[in-house]
């Protein structure tokens, strides 16, 4: 096997590994991780089910649920990782190290999944066992491969945020805070997406998790009235095209942080 590809290898292992071990060494992160997401959970399906609304809906707040989890992971953990790094002064030790950034970035990503997962799996057990959730999925084959598209596309997104992360600092910081709700809303988190209007639905589109949820709940509910934005097919070529262009912009933005670093002494765009 050819030496760098040894090398970044083991990147991969070692950020996965310090991410599964550690974290699992505070066990109150996992309460803390499970029992948030479901208190938005419980508030939204007892609202669906005073209103006399149709139990799908109870339905897609549950599996809503468990995919929050994993984009609070992409948004802090995957985002703001080197930005965090560089405020405890460890981004250095990653600049010089002899791997591709993308390795470090995707270790984290690998590491954050598996984590993540288990929290997810958590939150749709307790939700679906609460609320007596039924389930009738048209294709697993499909539904695997929409959810493994979902999650490439949303984890190219956080390795390329990352950068502007970086670059932007505090800004980015605060710019995400105020955008995480309205992700949430945007993307249909609690509701179907289309029933914001078509052209708003639309635009959401660009935001990878709008279609993963959205073919999610075709597959999941197959047989129920889901009013879905597109159907399965063109949703799976639409993440596709997502995977590909934002692991792409991810690479190239990596490429110029690191560049910049090294030009500039400073990761930042005021660098003259």
């Amino acid at each position: 096997m050819n030496e760098n590809l040894k090398t970044n290898l083991r990147a991969i292992w070692g950020r996965a590994y310090v991410r599964v071990v550690g974290a699992n060494r505070e066990l109150s992160w996992t309460i803390f991780d499970v029992a948030l997401p479901l208190l938005a959970v419980f508030a939204f399906a007892l609202v669906y089910r005073g209103l006399g609304a149709p139990e799908q809906y109870i339905g897609f707040v549950v599996v809503s649920g468990a995919m929050i989890a994993f984009w609070q992971n992409i948004l802090w953990s995957m985002a703001a990782q080197f930005y965090w790094e560089k405020e405890m002064g460890n981004l250095e030790l990653y600049l010089i190290a002899p791997v591709s950034r993308m390795s470090i970035m995707l270790g984290m990503a690998i590491g954050g999944l598996f984590l993540t997962a288990t929290r997810a799996v958590a939150i749709l057990i307790f939700g679906t066992w609460v609320f007596g959730v039924t389930y009738q999925v048209s294709s697993w084959p499909v539904l695997i491969v929409v959810f493994c598209l979902t999650m490439s596309a949303l984890y190219g997104l956080g390795m390329l945020s990352s950068s502007l992360f970086m670059l932007f600092g505090r800004e980015a910081w605060h710019t995400a805070n105020l955008f995480q709700e309205p992700v949430y809303f945007l993307t249909g988190f609690y509701f179907p997406v289309r029933s914001l209007g078509n052209v708003v639905a639309l635009a959401a589109s660009a935001i990878p998790l709008t279609l993963g949820l959205d073919a999610i709940r075709q597959l999941v509910f197959a047989g129920s009235q889901v009013n879905p934005l597109f159907t399965v097919e063109l949703e799976l070529s639409m993440l596709v095209v997502a995977t590909i262009v934002l692991n792409w912009a991810a690479l190239r933005g990596l490429r110029y942080m690191e560049r910049l670093g090294k030009e500039s002494g400073r990761l930042t765009l005021k660098a003259q």
